[in-house]
């Protein structure tokens, strides 16, 4: 099959020929439609993560969308979103014509959503949903403050903050059209992520009309310092990402006096019912019209440019390739 074989840890991958799957009992043959490149697939390809360093070569992608080949657990034909350990675990991905998958990590799909938009949204859109919903449990009517707006994550939590009734949902974004992406969104505010920490807090407080209950953070460093200054009484500060850096600092007085939280959420913990039920209300939720994010598709036979993009930052949208 044709597929993007990496070959060196912390290289990139090249489009090429690679041994077709063979499912093993308890797995899914999944010919495969659409796969994002995500920060993950990076991060595990470097060689140089928690992960350890991958067994090569191998074919990068965590996740995808597509249609049963084959399976003893489900229908051949059936549509399906997918999950791997591609990169954490020796194995292949999603960055392929097809790949096998152990059956525990299908999940069937209902909703009328194209396989790129579907793809594009995954497991970011699930990370948003349950920090959100299970970290967070945010209130009809509460504020919501989003940091790293303009990307997959914060995009899809600023739609599913709108989505479950927050009464107002400020964006923190870089760049212009990272602003414009979280305002497509659904952001009634969106404040530039520029200044020093008492620049950003008095900002977040301004666009937020006052103090903000729940901070949704994949970004961390001094964007997460900044809003956890914000915080109501009884706030929650969900941390899912550290784009931005691994260290924040935290006032003990400030927290303790308001009963504020700071959470951590990793997609990790999900059991696979809560991830296929979080995908199905993502999928049908982006059947409606109401939840997306900006993404671009890209063939299969491009990866090593899509893949340079992501690496460098030079993207701007989620990236989906199309075997």
């Amino acid at each position: 099959m044709r597929a993007a074989v990496l070959h060196t840890p912390g290289g990139g991958p090249a489009y090429g020929s690679h041994p077709d799957p063979e499912p093993a009992a308890g797995h899914s043959l999944v010919t495969v439609t659409a796969a994002p490149i995500v920060p993950l697939d990076l991060l595990a390809a470097s060689g140089v993560s928690y992960f350890g360093r991958p067994a090569v070569p191998y074919v990068p992608g965590v996740q995808g969308v597509g249609i049963v080949a084959s399976s003893d657990a489900l229908t051949p034909g059936t549509r399906v979103w997918f999950a791997t350990r591609a990169g954490t675990a020796p194995g292949d991905g999603s960055l392929a014509e097809r790949c096998a998958v152990p059956d525990v990590d299908v999940v069937p799909l209902d909703a009328d959503v194209p396989d790129a938009a579907l793809a594009a949204l995954g497991l970011s859109a699930v990370a948003a949903w349950m920090s959100l919903t299970r970290r967070a449990s945010l209130q009809q009517g509460e504020r919501v403050l989003v940091l790293g707006a303009g990307g997959a994550v914060g995009q899809s939590a600023v739609a599913i903050a709108k989505l479950l009734g927050a009464g107002r949902v400020v964006a923190v974004c870089r760049s212009p059209e990272a602003q414009a992406r979280a305002r497509r969104a659904g952001a009634d505010e969106v404040v530039p992520l520029a200044g020093d920490v008492d620049t950003l807090a008095a900002r977040f407080r301004e666009a937020g009309g006052g103090a903000v209950d729940v901070v949704i953070d994949p970004v961390f460093g001094a964007a997460a310092t900044a809003a956890s200054r914000v915080l109501a009484e009884g706030g929650r500060l969900v941390n899912l990402g550290g784009m931005s850096g691994d260290v924040a600092e935290f006032s003990s007085a400030g927290l303790r006096s308001r009963s504020a939280s700071v959470l951590g959420y990793t997609n990790n913990a999900l059991t696979p019912a809560e991830r296929r039920d979080a995908l199905a209300a993502i999928a049908e939720q982006a059947a409606a019209g109401r939840l997306s994010v900006a993404y671009e598709e890209v063939g299969l036979a491009d990866v090593a440019d899509a893949w340079r993009r992501q690496a460098t930052g030079d993207v701007g949208v989620r990236l989906v390739l199309t075997p």
